[in-house]
């Protein structure tokens, strides 16, 4: 399939309009890392054979049997429900399929249209049947994530017939360079990966280098633990993000681009392969796009797994192929990126944006999301939360909103403590914060950035302390070792928040905590480097409480710090069975046979043995 001209798009994009409206039935099943994880594949694979063989005869060739169609879609968000199956044109949303369901779903749904309601999504009595009626998906606007979940991922008809490439036309046919440029400026697009800095004046000012050759480069190296926003734009949409920066490439008239992917994303890598051959094959990427003159080359270079990596120095040395170490600025990214050459640098999220900005205009995009910080943000949600997942809101929306209308509270009815956002060099904000709007700008008071977008939500069983620890650990390790107040000021706050938790901390400790952080914010190279800190002091700041119990009392109040729990034995419930002192590696416990035990807590090394192996639930931790 050639597609030489913009005609020839409209054509493509009516004809698989019509052949998508022939199905009688479509079970669209979610091919989300997360659902594949737990196990799509195999129902994927299964209802492709039912669908495609109904009592031995083939779909194809037999018009009275229904027109049945089986495809896999990007990541539908909900992952605690996965996996998903959605089937058209009933609309059914079905979640927690197994494999054994897939026959009952086939002859009740699929062929009589009834639906299987103990399949549906199921909270306080309430059946939800609808996709867009659950919770989590109605306190939703979608974007980026529009089509995720709803068109064949690797179909590049399909992504046609939903609209496709129409941004583009426009832009090649009715806007000139400057024009497009000046729109997504307009708009007030900020970048999303964590910087938020103006996506259009970037362009702007690598459309005025005096230098004619330039490049457009993706950043999806998306590195924060617990964040796989971008990760599932590019399995579920890829061709929306190959849209954005063809656009991108017209804007700043660049003829080659560049998508960075993290290692750790082999299915990104395999579907943006695929895009970009489908793309070449039709004529909307290489030479001549669209019969209009202007030819664009991409290419994928797969990360080698390093976070500094996510910086745009480093990831542009990567991809040349020498180490991913930043350098110092200026001369910018736009003045001097890739091969020294002008670079136009984004991350996924926001090249995904940008079809819909050119499409339908700045002002329509500045109607979502605050003045400051238009549009829409996607997040991860993770942690101690009643539905983990993929969620797109207007920036603005404020925590408790995300937390607790569209996450569905905290897991077992817990309180929420905090939540981590912006990942390891993000900051920790607090019930006190519940109902400030998330955007750049507001979260930045409360010493935290948006970053990538990675929300990790923490109830009161939570220890501060060792989150500081805990990102303080990844920070440190994934440290370029380039400059010394990062190679150094990382290491050496980590001994300190080790020997915090290991119950060897002094109060002066915290002093030169907040001593040591100040000073790699301030004077580390690169924006990793500067941001690594923020988890020590926002939780030295709203937690310093937790801190000075750790010292003091040699007290970690959610019992997490190993070497500060105590492990006692009830003498009501204990009958002198000896079956923890056999276990103690150490002989801290002793006791007469059928009577109450006790442990030497001067002995005892804190392992647990004994807990886990008492049948009586004797022995509990003390704090």
């Amino acid at each position: 399939m050639k597609i030489e001209n913009r005609e020839a798009l409209t054509n493509v994009c009516q004809k698989t309009q019509e052949e998508i409206a022939s199905y009688t039935c479509r079970v669209l099943v979610c091919a989300g890392t997360g659902c594949v994880a737990s196990g799509s594949q195999k129902i994927y694979d299964r209802m492709k054979e039912l669908c495609e063989n109904v009592e031995g005869v083939s779909v194809e060739f037999q018009k009275e049997v229904p027109h049945l169609g089986t495809v896999k879609t990007g990541c539908q968000g909900i992952c605690e429900l996965g996996p998903l199956v959605r089937i058209e044109p009933a609309h059914y949303q079905y979640v927690k399929v197994q494999p054994e369901d897939c026959g009952e779903i086939f002859e009740r749904t699929v062929l009589h249209g009834e639906p299987v309601e103990r399949l549906f999504y199921h909270r306080n009595e309430k059946i939800y049947e609808k996709p867009e009626e659950i919770p989590f998906i109605a306190g939703q606007t979608r974007i980026v994530l529009e089509n995720c979940g709803k068109i064949d991922a690797e179909s590049l008809e399909e992504y046609i017939a939903a609209g496709g490439f129409s941004a583009l036309t426009k832009a090649f046919f009715d806007m000139t360079p400057e024009q497009v440029v000046e729109e997504v400026d307009r708009s007030g697009l900020r970048g999303r990966g964590g910087g938020g800095f103006p996506a259009g004046r970037k362009w702007k000012q690598v459309a005025r280098q005096p230098e004619k050759v330039r490049y457009v480069v993706c950043n999806g190296d998306e590195g924060d633990p617990g964040a796989f926003m971008d990760g599932s734009v590019m399995e579920g949409d890829p061709y929306k993000l190959l849209e954005g920066m063809v656009i991108a490439a017209y804007a700043v008239q660049s003829h080659e681009g560049y998508i960075y992917v993290r290692a750790e994303y082999p299915l990104s890598v395999a579907r943006l392969k695929h895009a970009i051959g489908e793309m070449e094959k039709a004529g909307l990427l290489g030479d001549n796009i669209l019969g209009s003159g202007f030819s664009f080359h991409m290419h994928i270079n797969r990360g080698a797994g390093a976070f500094v990596c996510g910086e745009g120095s480093a990831l542009t040395a990567s991809i040349e192929g020498n180490r991913g170490m930043p350098r110092v600025k200026p001369p910018r990214t736009v003045e001097k990126g890739l091969w020294e050459k002008p670079t136009v640098l984004n991350n996924v999220e926001t090249f995904a944006n940008v079809p819909g900005i050119i499409l339908k205009g700045a002002d329509w995009f500045r109607t979502i999301g605050t003045e400051g910080s238009p549009g829409t943000k996607t997040f991860s949600i993770t942690g101690v939360i009643q539905n983990t997942g993929l969620i797109e809101v207007p920036m603005g929306t404020t925590l408790r909103e995300i937390i607790y209308d569209i996450g569905g509270g905290i897991k077992g009815g817990g309180n929420f403590k905090a939540v981590q956002i912006g990942g390891p060099s993000g900051g920790c904000l607090t019930s006190e914060q519940l109902d400030v709007g998330l955007d750049f700008d507001s979260v930045k008071k409360f010493g935290a950035i948006v970053g990538s977008g990675g929300l990790v939500v923490m109830d009161e069983n939570t220890c501060m302390v060792e989150v500081a620890r805990f990102f303080m650990s990844f920070t440190q390790r994934e440290s370029c070792g380039k400059c010394v107040p990062c190679r150094e000021g990382t290491k050496r706050m980590l001994e300190i928040l080790e020997r915090i938790v290991a119950g060897e901390g002094e109060l002066s400790d915290l002093d030169e905590l907040q001593e040591i952080a100040e000073m790699v914010k301030n004077m580390a190279l690169c924006g990793l480097g500067k941001s690594a800190p923020l988890p020590v002091l926002s939780t030295l700041k709203t937690f310093r409480d937790e801190y000075v119990e750790h010292i003091v009392d040699k007290r970690c109040r959610s019992k997490t710090c190993q070497a500060l729990r105590k492990y006692v034995i009830n003498p009501e419930l204990c009958i002198g069975c000896h079956k923890c002192s056999k276990n103690c590696p150490v002989g801290a416990i002793s006791g007469k046979v059928k009577e109450p035990h006790e442990i030497d807590t001067k002995i005892c090394i804190k392992c647990g043995a004994c807990k886990d192996n008492c049948a009586f639930g004797a022995i509990y931790v003390d704090a």
